[in-house]
């Protein structure tokens, strides 16, 4: 897509502050509204898991990947950037993300170490293969259908890592705070890096894209998971809508606007 001004322009927001915030609250909105449904609603944990033969964890996964299939589709066929449907689509691939993520860990036997490192895997695979088809990832460039799949595709696999990789360190010693601590310092050491080094911005920027995810998931679990297991025991309705309601105050307060036009202060 290209402006009035000849600047192409992406059919994703430009990276600022507002991003990230909206970015951290939607992940770990991917968290409580997964388990919301695939533990709460489908009974995952309960002591009636598998009675009815359907696992909570697949049904959950498809519920949320038919959304994501739906909000892609919308999201590619749109000639340009809009607000609400690009976190829509965000939304849907965090908790798509978090449903998958438990059904690979858990249900499939991976554990933590195996998913992560399978699900790091397909991320770089991802990156590669976007990287080779349009020669570059930076998403200031995508603004044409092909990077737009590459996008998502690469989107959807690191918020499905974010949850093995957040579930694997908060299960540790470290517990749900502390697991958000080290990925909240990891993400305060990539903004370091971008604006004190050179180290490419596009690299910073996916790293700190793939950190947001396991923050998000470790505040979420800090905040449904028992007080027995170190979480706050809130609602996860509760707390899902709660957050989704952050979320949409946030994008119409603070400013949209596509990644590759000119802000209101730029000549």
């Amino acid at each position: 897509m290209i402006d009035k001004e000849g600047h192409a322009v992406a059919k994703v927001p430009a990276v600022t502050l507002g991003y990230w915030l909206i970015k951290i609250l939607a992940t770990t909105l991917g968290e409580t509204g997964g388990d919301a449904v695939s533990m709460s609603w489908l009974g995952e944990t309960t002591p009636e898991a598998g009675a009815s033969g359907l696992n909570g964890y697949l049904v959950g996964t498809a519920i949320f990947g038919v959304l994501l299939v739906a909000f892609v589709w919308l999201q590619v066929r749109a000639r340009r950037f809009h607000p609400w449907l690009y976190w829509a689509t965000i939304l849907a691939s965090t908790t798509a993300g978090t449903t998958l993520a438990d059904f690979a860990t858990r249900s499939l036997g991976l554990g933590y170490p195996g998913g992560a490192l399978l699900l790091f895997a397909l991320v770089v695979a991802a990156l590669l293969l976007w990287r080779r088809n349009t020669g570059s990832v930076d998403i200031g460039r995508v603004a044409d259908r092909r990077s737009e799949g590459f996008y998502w595709l690469t989107i959807t696999c690191s918020q499905t890592l974010g949850t093995a990789l957040g579930d694997w360190v908060a299960d540790s010693d470290l517990g749900y705070d502390g697991a958000a601590l080290v990925f909240g310092a990891a993400l305060g050491l990539t903004a370091l890096l971008y604006w004190r080094t050179r180290v490419s911005p596009v690299l910073l920027f996916w790293t700190a894209f793939i950190l947001t995810r396991p923050l998000g998931a470790t505040v979420g679990d800090y905040l449904d998971k028992p007080v027995a297991k170190g979480g706050l025991d809130l609602s996860r309705p509760v707390a899902t809508l709660a957050l989704a309601a952050t979320i949409a105050l946030l994008i119409v307060v603070l400013p949209q606007r596509p990644a590759g036009a000119p802000s209101h202060n730029e000549p």
